[in-house]
């Protein structure tokens, strides 16, 4: 077992870490050379934004997921006075093993079409990159890394007593779903995506993700809710097995909001944003019934990610304050509380699947949010150790940047003092 790392932070938060961790960046080693792709990702157009239809298309990428705020509707998620402070621990050298060949972390920065990378340990910075022309201020959309933010506003309510049981239907709390696939799935078999109601997602711009994308942007005559009580053919029987539809997260926003009687942002804000200590305002991309795209339009500045993952990492209590309940968080993250149809290698070839969070196949507890084209927060507990990056992939899935962003994770954890035993 590693020693535990406790955070050095003045009665666990300051009021003006911006400026303190603005002063140390300036102390940071800079990785100064091309970026991979910059032409093609509009650099001479200096990064232009896109619309809600062309976002997703270089040269567009990188302007757009770094201010999705701008292009969408959104709600903003408003930081409070105290930021927890994150210090700069001294520097260290971070290599990994990929395609048989030693590399560096400035290796990876050159290869990888990557916006933002920040790795910590407890509440210290380890590195911390910023690539396209990103700054620290820039807000950088999370695809579905929002998934497990809204897992985390559930356990709360949870303990809160404002959802009543994890085995609830949907449509006890969204009527307009009753009778169909996903209003009869229980919340557990949605945060597992475990309903077995059949909904494609292949990113082919013709799929179901698509029909639903574009009633949620106003880009068809179908309402959101509309879509998804259309859904009534079950591929298997709920909770069986894994089967991934971003979908059912949509499905779970509903159910929230309406059993709290707030809006998501709202919940966000006072339940997780402010009393983890944000250092600046989040957004969520509303559908054009207003509702918060809960599947993937969660929108925060890298230190904001890692503030997240330091979160978590300490099993969602800050100092005396017990922000996510632990047992919640251990249901969802542990491979060992999950069935047997959802343990890692298992619900798919590498990788398990909690509620919302996917799980690795380590010893130690390890996961994820993750998000497509590249976006994640990486956490292990025990070594307390944070790997947050945002990116423009090529490609939403598929292709070999995650294999070598999952070595370079193996990396982070061997050079500080985490676990790669399988």
């Amino acid at each position: 077992m590693h020693a535990e790392v406790r955070p050095r932070w003045p009665g666990l938060f300051g009021c003006c870490a911006l400026g303190a961790v603005g002063l140390a960046l300036l102390l940071l080693p800079r990785i100064a050379t091309a970026e991979p792709d910059e032409a093609a990702l509009g650099k001479a157009q200096g990064y232009p934004l896109g619309t809600a239809e062309t976002m997703y298309t270089d040269p567009f990428k990188v302007g757009s997921f770094s201010a999705t705020d701008k292009i969408r509707k959104s709600r903003f998620v408003t930081h409070g006075d105290k930021v927890l402070p994150l210090e700069h621990a001294p520097s260290r050298e971070i290599t990994y093993q990929y395609q048989g060949q030693r590399r560096t972390l400035a290796d990876y920065l050159n290869r990888r079409r990557v916006t933002g990378l920040l790795i910590l340990k407890g509440n210290q910075i380890v590195a911390e990159h910023y690539r396209y022309g990103r700054t620290a201020a820039d807000r950088f959309v999370s695809f579905s890394m929002a998934k497990s933010v809204n897992s985390l506003l559930v356990g709360i309510a949870l303990e809160k007593g404002i959802l009543d049981s994890l085995d609830d239907p949907a449509e006890k709390y969204v009527p307009e779903l009753r009778g169909s696939g996903y209003g009869q799935a229980k919340l557990r078999n949605l945060l597992r995506m475990a309903s077995g109601v059949k909904f494609v997602e292949e990113y082919n711009g013709h799929d179901d993700i698509a029909r639903l994308h574009r009633a949620q942007v106003g880009l068809s005559s179908e309402r959101p809710l509309d879509v998804l009580a259309s859904f009534r053919q079950q591929s298997f029987p709920g909770g069986q097995r894994f089967g991934y539809g971003s979908s059912e997260t949509t499905v779970v926003g509903y159910a929230l909001a309406r059993a709290a009687g707030k809006d998501i942002a709202t919940l966000t804000r006072e339940w997780l944003w402010q009393p983890m200590g944000a250092e600046a305002d989040a957004a969520w991309n509303l559908a054009v019934d207003g509702q918060e795209q809960t599947e993937g339009g969660f929108n925060a500045t890298l230190r904001d990610y890692g503030r997240l993952g330091v979160l978590l990492a300490y099993d969602g209590r800050l100092g005396e304050r017990q922000i996510v309940p632990r047992e919640y968080l251990l249901d969802a993250t542990d491979a060992t509380r999950q069935p047997q149809a959802f343990r890692p290698r298992v619900a798919t070839p590498y990788s398990g699947y909690g509620y919302q969070f996917w799980i690795f196949p380590l010893r130690v507890r390890t996961f994820a949010l993750q998000g497509i084209f590249g976006q994640c927060i990486f956490i292990q507990p025990e070594s307390k150790l944070v790997m947050v990056q945002t990116a423009v992939n090529e490609r939403p899935t598929g292709g070999d940047s995650g294999t070598e962003r999952d070595a370079l994770w193996r990396g982070v954890l061997t050079a500080l003092g985490g676990s790669t035993e399988p």
